[in-house]
């Protein structure tokens, strides 16, 4: 469930503006209650239960076989209805996979909100989904090459650290604040302030 309140979206604009006063780079923010719905996962472990289900009926049971067979079609629906309508779908997924969802979308969100527009190459996107507990920062290559990965994963271990209290737009202007001191260090006012985009997060 989103915790983020108008006022709490309005903060983390504010702080997007402020931030890029100081930079002529662009800074995202895209917050995710999920990175998929999973659906595929809902699927194949209800079908997979659902195959097995014949042996154990007709181990315990002295079902006839068209009463196996409708047994078998209602614990499909049954289960997919389970799995694909709560948050127990995501519990089946494998958390390699569930990492890999959310760095898609991560990726999806950078390349969808027009980063990659930026002449000089140094926007940043602040991604966060909640569903799998994952965050990144998303740096375009005229940033990237000039900082090291560690630097951005202060950044994002002080937006984690916060999301675990429940402060995620504390969280966010914390790590804009990192971000954007990062981004004028390199890219100065004036070298290119074209193609400005909206101080807002995006909620998906």
């Amino acid at each position: 469930m989103m915790h983020l309140s108008a006022e709490d979206q309005r903060r983390i604009g504010a702080a997007i503006k402020a931030a890029e006063a100081t930079t002529a780079g662009e800074i995202v923010c895209v917050l995710a209650r999920a990175s998929s719905d999973y659906m595929t996962y809902a699927t194949a472990w209800s079908a997979l239960i659902a195959l097995i289900a014949p042996w154990v009926l007709l181990a315990l049971t002295n079902f006839s076989v068209r009463e196996i067979f409708l047994a078998q079609i209602v614990l499909f629906v049954v289960l997919f209805l389970i799995f694909s309508e709560s948050s127990l779908s995501r519990v089946l997924v494998p958390r390699r996979a569930r990492r890999a969802e959310a760095h898609r979308a991560a990726m999806e969100q950078f390349m969808i909100r027009g980063m990659a527009r930026k002449k000089n190459r140094a926007g940043v996107l602040i991604f966060v989904s909640l569903a799998e507990h994952y965050a990144r920062i998303v740096a375009d290559e005229g940033i990237a090459s000039k900082v090291e990965q560690s630097v951005w994963q202060d950044a994002i271990d002080a937006l984690l650290e916060r999301v675990s209290y429940g402060e995620i737009a504390d969280g966010f202007v914390i790590t804009i604040e990192k971000c954007g001191a990062v981004l004028a260090a390199h890219f100065p006012p004036g070298t290119d302030d074209e193609d400005q985009l909206p101080d807002r997060i995006y909620l998906i």
